[in-house]
């Protein structure tokens, strides 16, 4: 019983956070289809395409011949690292998880349109069921990064106990909220990948 409290409680304070943050992951998100529209519709510059090509090149090699369990740890891991950093750059100024937001979102983009041209816009079905997991994980991490760097912006004496306000709750959210959710995610992504394999 005192363990289905502690869970649900940490819940509770997690969504409570995640809400009082809602207008920085909303930024957030409204950069990422920005961009993600603009990698799609608008002509890729040949050495942006390049570039982007050689990044998704490397990934496949890496990637070629793991097990299901090695993908499912290695997307879990890079989403994780991913999240952490953008988390913990989001100090200086929120300069990070906008760039972040930015990249992922073209990049996206750019991998959607070629996907389309080759498959068709079924092909796009595929990246629902993992997305629906991934995204909101990745959007609550860079919002809470956002909002992090914001906070340093505005002078306050209370800030130093606000910081450890926002660090401790941050931390519980990505224990209790983005961690499961990007370890749901990367189990179905890993099990599609080898089933397309």
């Amino acid at each position: 019983m005192k363990k289905d409290n502690f869970i649900s409680q940490n819940y509770s304070l997690c969504w409570k956070f995640i809400k009082e943050s809602r207008k920085f992951i909303y930024i957030i998100i409204a950069i990422f289809f920005v961009f993600a529209f603009i990698g799609f519709f608008v002509p890729v510059p040949d050495y942006i395409s390049s570039e982007i090509m050689k990044l998704l090149e490397e990934l496949i090699k890496k990637t070629e011949g793991m097990s299901t369990f090695e993908l499912i740890r290695f997307i879990f891991s890079n989403n994780l690292l991913n999240s952490f950093i953008a988390m913990t750059l989001g100090i200086f100024v929120g300069v990070f998880p906008v760039l972040f937001a930015i990249f992922n979102g073209y990049v996206l983009g750019f991998v959607a349109f070629l996907a389309v041209n080759a498959e068709g816009p079924a092909t796009l079905l595929r990246l629902f069921p993992h997305g629906i997991f991934e995204l909101p994980a990745v959007f609550i991490a860079l919002g809470l990064g956002l909002r992090t760097g914001l906070f340093f912006i505005n002078s306050s004496s209370k800030k130093i106990k606000n910081f450890k306000y926002y660090l401790y709750e941050i931390i519980r959210v990505l224990f209790f909220v983005i961690i499961p959710l990007l370890i749901i995610a990367a189990i179905i992504e890993g099990s599609l990948i080898n089933l397309a394999q």
